[in-house]
Parts: C-alpha cells; sequence; structure tokens
C-alpha cells in the first residue's frame, strides 16, 4: 500500500511513504503477549518488540556503524498522511520524515517513516542526518518507546530498496517525552538481518529442515 496523498490543507507536495500491505496485523495485546515460535523466532520478537534502540540494536548485530539516508522531510499540514491512527496523537501542524538505516558500508537494513510538531522538530533533530535516538541521547532526552502494533505484509517498493523478497515484518509505536507524545514512528526491518538473527520463523524452518 504506498501512495501519494493530496489533500487541500498540506502545506507542500510530499513523496509517498512505504505503508505495508498486511498479511496479519497484531495489536497491543500481541505486542504484551509475544508471537507463537512458528509465527515470529525469539530473536526476531526481541528485536520488533523489544524498547531498545533499533539502531543499537542494529550496530550491535553487524558489528557497523549504523548511518541514516534521509530521503524526505515533507510538511503535511493537518493531513493524516495514511498513518497509523495514532497520528492525531501529534499535534498539527505536522511533518513527516523518512529514512533508510544502513551498514557504513551501505546495506540497508530498515526503513522508518515518523512524524512531528513541525515546530518543535528542530528542537529534538538538531542533526537530522543522525538516527533519532542519537539525537535524543544528545540532549539527554528521557523517552519511552511505546510500541502499539506489530505488521506482516508485501511492499514491492520495499522488495526493490533491500533487494529481498518480501513478506517483511513492521511495527509502529509512540516516542513519549514529559508524559507527551513527541513522534510517531513506523519501522519496516529487511529480511536480511536473518544472516545475523536465523530464520523469521525458526521453529517451524527448524521442523521442516529436521523432516
Amino acid at each position: 500500500m504506498t501512495a501519494t496523498f493530496r489533500h487541500p490543507d498540506r502545506v507542500t507536495q510530499s513523496l509517498a511513504w512505504h505503508a505495508l500491505d498486511p498479511l496479519w496485523q497484531g495489536d497491543e495485546t500481541a505486542v504484551r503477549d509475544g508471537l507463537p515460535h512458528e509465527q515470529l523466532a525469539p530473536a526476531w520478537q526481541i528485536l520488533l518488540l523489544g524498547d531498545g534502540s533499533p539502531t543499537r540494536h542494529l550496530k550491535l548485530l553487524t558489528g557497523e556503524p549504523t548511518e541514516v539516508d534521509v530521503t524526505d522531510m515533507s510538511a503535511i499540514g493537518t493531513d493524516t498522511d495514511g498513518a497509523p491512527s495514532l497520528i492525531q496523537e501529534i499535534p498539527t501542524p505536522r511533518l513527516r520524515r523518512q529514512v533508510w538505516l544502513r551498514t557504513a558500508s551501505g546495506q540497508r537494513l530498515a526503513y522508518a517513516a515518523s512524524w512531528w510538531e513541525a515546530s518543535h522538530i528542530d528542537d529534538y533533530l538538531q542533526n537530522r542526518s543522525l538516527p533519532i535516538w542519537e539525537n535524543l541521547s544528545r540532549i539527554h532526552a528521557e523517552l519511552y518507546r511505546d510500541i502499539r502494533g506489530l505488521y506482516y505484509g508485501r511492499s514491492p517498493a520495499l522488495e526493490e530498496a533491500f533487494e529481498e523478497a518480501g513478506p517483511f515484518w513492521g511495527r509502529h509505536y509512540l516516542f513519549w517525552h514529559h508524559g507527551k507524545p513527541l513522534t510517531l514512528i513506523y519501522e519496516v526491518f529487511s529480511p536480511y538481518l536473518q544472516r545475523y538473527l536465523g530464520s523469521v520463523r525458526g521453529t517451524e524452518d527448524d521442523r521442516d529442515r529436521n523432516g
């Protein structure tokens, strides 16, 4: 589900963002309780359901610094932008940011779209070329990562960008700061990470291999 949204209250015409066309979706219950291992292997659940920094996790997995390619910084006004409904928690006017997370050697590992209150984004992303977590750590912002939804789905655009076949796993969450929502983030991870985390469906695949 990749589309360009056009509305009269948009401040500038923005690019499409890459939402998954879901084959399965999980709500806060799935986030809280976790998934059966035959659906999503434990190592992948730690990545998707854990509240730690994905850029930090990716660095630890690959042994390389996690770098950011910013592809879009678009003012969207009061448009909900086809984002998860939690976008209503972010005050308007809003700005949408899109990035690729990759290794220093160039391997794309994840995609992220995030939505911010436009008037405050410069307070938190002082260096827009750095990962969000690194920006926030530099100003010692106390944060809570509130994961609200999981996705397993397809995206031809992400297949092309990752150079990996889907479906893909993704999630969305709010960052809270001083008791208020700071940003809404939608992330999708590349199957390339199976080189470090093992199979996405470890239990099922192990049964298949063992016949």
